[in-house]
């Protein structure tokens, strides 16, 4: 600006000055075009509940128009401003209908600019939750729960859990999201306190990872200090001056307890009904002025957080001096058939008299002696009429006092008896008895049987008792025992537990070690040289079992009715100079308790063909037109070949025999020559030979005479005969079969 003096001193410069600043004015408007800026740029993080604004701006434009859209034309689900060249989009709350890319168009005349901006949302709105399953206990273990409520997104949430400067656990939840929805996710762990512990930190610390975001806050957690808790024990009550006090004397108890917290003391008095009646909160508690009636059971406990411990005294307020005591104390535990002696002495009293009688005045069923100041009731021997709470009343002068024990009665005499119901083998089920004998009260007997260290059966019998007897009980279990259990000791442990009396014994127990026996398996024979040998050689057949305890062999030879011939006890059993009559099935058999295993071996011994017949029937010399069977058999040789063959100049001619016999119906001229039988199997063979002569018949007369009628009718009776002596002969003479061999067919 120029002053007035400056315009009125220089007119000529004013209008070329204005005249310069409209034409400037004019170029920069010209120069200044249609831009368009959103902010926040590119990308906004809004927590749900939270409120944004987005903003479009425009220059270069006096009245531009705007338009708001998300990229995929969803509702914009907020407010929209407009003011000027700004318009505004607010989304209050935000919510997950705002996660989407927004889109703002600004128009000037014909002309249209767009930009875009990215809204995310999260919610991370709390810090975590740390929950205990219960109080921090010394050495016992308590379940510790990290929880971040209402997060999003959880797969980007990572919790971790310390204690201290240790990392107790961490959990990253990565699994895939359904649908967008405010999670509430928790990590758990088991912490089990110790003495260390005591004052540390434990930290839940939750942590929500969105990539190249910077938002408040990253991380939350959750710190609370570990108070450790230790149960009351070690109570003990301190007694002054002492229990047994007189009449109008006075007694101080201090109570003390460990743990921690100090635990705080509470006195209390047990009632005769088994309540407690609470006397203090003090550790201490003085009594003054005793009673008679402040007699009984004083229990003193410590208590905290966690748990309680007690314990208790007895005080006995006596009259003066005129004291009752009966031994040998409150309770006496008797087995029955023993003897019993309760014992009532007076001190303070010259002339005392005595009375016995039992709580619910039944029978005392004793006998009663009185010497002085003492009484006696013998119970001998005790049975269960004896089982009672007796009264012992002394009275001196006017003064009466009354004492009472209580009898009470047990039978556990023998130690259990351990039964199998059968020998132990490997993989066969056995039942186990564990018998208790003549015990009461049984239900207070508990069973339990081992296997080595390892608890394998157990049982309590606490059906009730109908009436007083003595009872005999047992457990009875299946096991299948294995080659492992050999060597360990099966135990049977009975225990009776009855309240809280003292007897010995409290438990019996048996013990019997295990020895498992296996059945033969795995038998074997190794048969050395081979099982088929030569007549004259050796074999030894070895035989092999396994089993527990080892098998005892058995040779034996199998007979033809199928018995068994005992040969040796030996594993080994050897034949020197076999001969044929050897051959047969050797049976070896692996035996002990657990059972037995059998295996057979075929032993073939060999001979050399011997003792070949060859013989013409009816005889050698025949006529033209009978019938001839030349047959040839070996004795004595199984798996015999046997080739019948007509000898020739021109070659020999193997003949198709049967069982090796070969038959020639109406033999002719030149059926006559000589026969060769060749017997042979592996180890050799032998021939034999005969000639066969037929005669031939006169062409000039027609005979016929009765003895060849007789001949023909004999030869049709004989020929099969003869087959089947000749079959039946070589069955007998065998132990086996023939193996006959059909030659090849006649070239003849």
């Amino acid at each position: 600006m120029f002053s007035s003096q400056q315009q009125l001193k220089m007119p000529g410069k004013m209008v070329v000055t204005f005249g310069a600043s409209n034409i400037l004015w004019m170029v920069f408007a010209v120069s200044q075009a249609f831009k368009m800026e959103i902010f926040p740029e590119h990308r906004v993080v809004a927590q749900i509940g939270d409120v944004i604004s987005l903003t479009c701006s425009t220059t270069g434009c006096e009245s531009p128009s705007f338009s708001w859209r998300t990229q995929i034309d969803s509702p914009l689900n907020g407010k929209v401003r407009n003011e000027g060249t700004k318009s505004t989009l607010t989304m209050d709350p935000v919510s997950f209908n705002n996660e989407h890319a927004y889109v703002c168009t600004a128009t000037c005349g014909s002309m249209k600019l767009e930009k875009g901006i990215q809204v995310e949302i999260y919610s991370f709105p709390k810090d975590p939750e740390m929950h205990l399953s219960g109080p921090l206990e010394l050495k016992k273990p308590v379940t510790v729960t990290c929880l971040v409520p209402d997060v999003y997104p959880f797969d980007r949430l990572e919790i971790n859990l310390l204690k201290g400067n240790d990392l107790l656990k961490s959990k990253e939840f990565l699994e895939p999201m359904d649908r967008k929805s405010l999670e509430t996710k928790s990590l758990e762990a088991t912490l089990i306190p110790d003495q260390e512990d005591i004052g540390k930190a434990l930290v839940c610390r939750a942590k929500l990872n969105i990539e190249e975001i910077d938002f408040e806050p990253k991380e939350r957690e959750t710190t609370k200090k570990l108070q450790v808790y230790i149960s009351p024990k070690n109570t003990v009550i301190f007694v002054n001056p002492y229990t047994r006090l007189q009449e109008g004397g006075s007694v101080t108890m201090t109570c003390s307890s460990e743990g921690l917290p100090a635990p705080q003391i509470f006195w209390s008095k047990k009632l005769d009904n088994g309540n407690l009646q609470l006397l203090s909160g003090n550790a201490t508690l003085t009594l003054i002025a005793m009673r008679i009636e402040d007699s009984g059971i004083y229990v003193c406990e410590g208590v905290n957080q966690v748990g309680k411990n007690g314990t208790e005294v007895e005080l006995i307020v006596e009259e003066k001096p005129f004291i009752v005591e009966i031994s040998p104390g409150p309770q006496v535990i008797a087995q029955i058939g023993d003897s019993v002696v309760l014992t009532c002495g007076v001190t303070g009293c010259e002339s005392p008299s005595f009375s016995w009688r039992t709580q619910i005045d039944s029978p005392l069923s004793g006998q009663v002696k009185t010497e002085g100041t003492k009484s006696t009731l013998t119970l001998s021997p005790v049975s269960f009429e004896n089982e009672h709470s007796y009264l012992c009343t002394v009275t001196c002068g006017r003064k009466k006092l009354e004492k009472r024990i209580s009898v009470d009665l047990y039978s556990f005499p023998r130690d259990p008896e351990i039964e199998m119901s059968g020998l132990l083998v490997s993989g066969n089920p056995v039942t186990v008895s564990c018998e208790v004998p003549n015990v009461y009260p049984s239900d207070g007997l508990e069973i339990e049987l081992f296997k080595g260290e390892s608890l394998i059966e157990s049982k309590t019998f606490l059906e009730d008792m109908d009436k007083k007897s003595l009872e005999t009980k047992s457990l009875e279990m299946t096991f299948i025992p294995t080659t492992e259990d050999t060597g360990k000791v099966l135990v049977c442990l009975a225990q009776l537990h009855i309240g809280e009396m003292e007897f010995e014994p409290k438990q019996r127990q048996s013990t019997q070690a295990l020895y498992v026996n296996v059945a033969p398996r795995d038998t074997a024979i190794l048969v050395s040289p081979s099982s088929i040998l030569e007549e004259g050689s050796s074999v030894n057949m070895t035989c092999s079992s396994n089993g527990l305890p080892a098998p005892k062999i058995l040779w034996s030879r199998q007979l033809n009715n199928g018995h068994l011939q005992p040969l040796s006890e030996n594993s080994t059993l050897t034949l020197t100079s076999t001969k044929m009559e050897d051959s047969g099935i050797y049976v070896c058999e692996g035996i002990n308790q657990a059972g037995i295993s059998r295996k057979e071996v075929e032993l073939i011994i060999q001979v050399a063909p011997k003792d070949i017949q060859l013989i013409a029937f009816p005889s050698e010399s025949v006529k033209e037109g009978d019938t001839v069977i030349i047959s040839c058999t070996c004795g004595n040789v199984p798996k015999t070949w046997i080739i019948l063959k007509k000898k020739a100049e021109t070659g020999d001619t193997v003949l198709k025999s049967r069982d090796g016999a070969y038959t020639i119906h109406k033999v002719q001229l030149e059926d006559a020559g000589v026969y060769e039988c060749e017997s042979k199997n592996e180890v050799g063979l032998q021939l034999r030979s005969l000639t066969l002569d037929v005669k031939g018949r006169e062409n000039n007369k027609d005979y016929f005479s009765p003895e060849l009628l007789v001949l023909y009718c004999a030869s049709s009776l004989i020929i099969p005969a003869i087959g089947m002596i000749i079959y039946f002969a070589r069955r007998a003479n065998m132990k086996g079969s023939y193996s006959l061999v059909e030659a090849q067919k006649s070239k003849v």
